[in-house]
This record gives structure tokens, sequence and C-alpha cells, in this order.
């Protein structure tokens, strides 16, 4: 049986108020376009603050359970579907965390995962932002499955999805906001995107379990004027577990469309290319160093 996985790849507003309203209007299309899953893109609810170090924008975070998870709980209920979002948590004054909560379809709180790699980059400042999260690599249990939610940076990481695999998850979901630095030749650019997707992709292969990934899209200017902002590369997709791509979404546009994956074939796969009866448990210790002199 297939599972109908629905994916929102938007423009953000500055209102954080009117991109809610959106979502919950999107979700609900979703919803009655046949979905059982939706999957938003990363800190969904404003523009990406991380470009430029401002405390202020510390007043964009919200407890959880709080005011986000309330509103998409209640859509989430009322459409009977599972969503899978991405807050900007105040978890005490002082202590923020990206955090990704998946609400069940009755309107709960199914789990969260807080992300845990966090980058430090030219217009993605997210270490002044985000404390590394310490709940670790658990899948969260819901009625259409068992999820493995990482967040954007964590995708480059084969350890993070290898842990979510080994505890059981049926389907890797990376809620993204990356993009383009404009000063790289459209080349790099090009390089850039395409080892974005080849990572996860491999990821899928490597785990035998399919990848949903679900990016922004559009331009995103700098307020501070020190870079020439991001123009977010969209592309979201989702693959299957030999990385076959079901679908991948434009680069310079909104969609909102269901894609339909049969979880169950991962038996199959796995018992094609059984990668995880043939690990070497006995000789990775090493891999617990930051780097092997």
């Amino acid at each position: 049986m297939e599972t109908k996985i629905g994916i929102l790849q938007l423009h953000n507003d500055a209102d954080p108020k009117k991109n809610m309203l959106r979502l919950g209007e999107e979700i609900k299309d979703l919803a009655k376009r046949g979905a059982q899953l939706v999957v938003l893109q990363e800190l969904h609810n404003s523009l990406y603050f991380c470009q430029t170090e401002n405390v202020e924008l510390f007043d964009l975070a919200e407890p959880i359970p709080g005011p986000s998870t309330d509103y998409f709980g209640q859509i989430a209920k009322d459409c009977g579907v599972v969503i899978v979002t991405s807050l900007f948590e105040k978890r005490a004054a002082g202590l923020y965390h990206n955090t990704a909560v998946v609400i069940e379809k009755d309107g709960s709180i199914a789990g969260k995962y807080r992300k845990m790699h966090i980058p430090d980059d030219p217009a993605y400042y997210e270490k002044f932002y985000f404390t590394p999260g310490d709940l670790g690599f658990h899948p969260i249990n819901t009625s259409v499955g068992r999820l493995g939610v990482l967040v954007c940076w964590d995708q480059w990481y084969p350890e993070a999805a290898r842990m979510m695999a080994l505890q059981g998850a049926e389907i890797l979901i990376y809620p993204t906001a990356i993009g383009y630095e404009s000063s790289d030749s459209p080349e790099e650019q090009e390089r850039q995107r395409e080892a974005w997707t080849t990572v996860q992709r491999g990821h899928a292969v490597a785990n035998g379990i399919p990848v949903v990934t679900v990016n922004r899209v559009g331009f995103e200017p700098d307020p501070s004027g020190q870079t020439k902002g991001i123009e977010f590369w969209g592309s979201s997709f989702v693959a299957g577990p030999q990385g076959e791509l079901f679908y991948q979404a434009c680069n310079n546009d909104e969609e909102s469309l269901i894609v339909e994956v049969d979880l169950q074939h991962s038996e199959q796969v796995r018992r094609w290319w059984p990668f995880l009866r043939d690990r070497r448990i006995d000789a990775y210790n090493d891999i617990l160093k930051r780097f092997i002199d």
C-alpha cells in the first residue's frame, strides 16, 4: 500500500502570520487531494533570518508546545493528516533550537527532533541562534510510519541517516533551507545543487529507505547588505530506496504536490542489497574520532 506524501515548496514572506495562514490553506488543499503526510520546509514561519546576527530576531522563537504546534495541530486534526513542521524553539531565555515537530493526525505532538549539525557560514549564521540538538537521532512513530526526521545541514552527514535507519526509520525526511551564493558561477551553483541531491540519494541507497526533502524557493535579501542575499534553489524531491527519483521540483518556483511512496518496498530492496547484514560493526570504533592521524 502506497503512502501519499504532500510536499510544499514555497516562497516565504516577512510576516509570520501570513506565512502560517497560507501554509494552513495549502495543507488543507493537499489533504483534500489525498495526502496522508505533509512535509514543510525548514523554518517555514518566517524568512530565513540567519543571514545576519541580530539579537532582536530571537523574538521569533516560541515554546514547544506553543502557538505553532497548536495551530498546525488543529489543522492536522481537522484534515486527518500527519504534518512535519520546522520551528524556532525557545527552550528557555538564551537557549534556542532549530526543531522539527511531527504532528499526528489527531492533532497531538508525535515527537520532535532538534537539529544536531549547526552550520556557521556567511549568510548561514545558525550557530548564533541555535544550540545543537540534545535529543539524539531517534525516529518518530506515527500513523503513517516510523519517520526519521532530520533538518537541512544534517543531510550532508551519512552518520545521521544511518543512526535513524538502525533504529527502524522507514523514511528519511529533511525540511530544508539552502540556496545559491550569487557570486558563484552558474557552473559552481549547479555543482552544489547536484551534490546536495546526490548525497541524499546516497543515504536512500545506503540505508534502503526513501528520502523526502522539502526546500524553500525564491530570493531573500540580506538585511545587513553584507552579502547579495540567498536564492533558495527549491528542487525538493522524493527518492526511493535505490536512489531513484520519484519526483524533483523545479529550482525557481513554488510547487504543491503529492508523491506516492511504497514504504513496504524497502523490505525487498534490503533483501537484494543486504548492507545492514554486511556492516563490519566490529571495525568501526574509529568513527567516533574527529580525525584519524
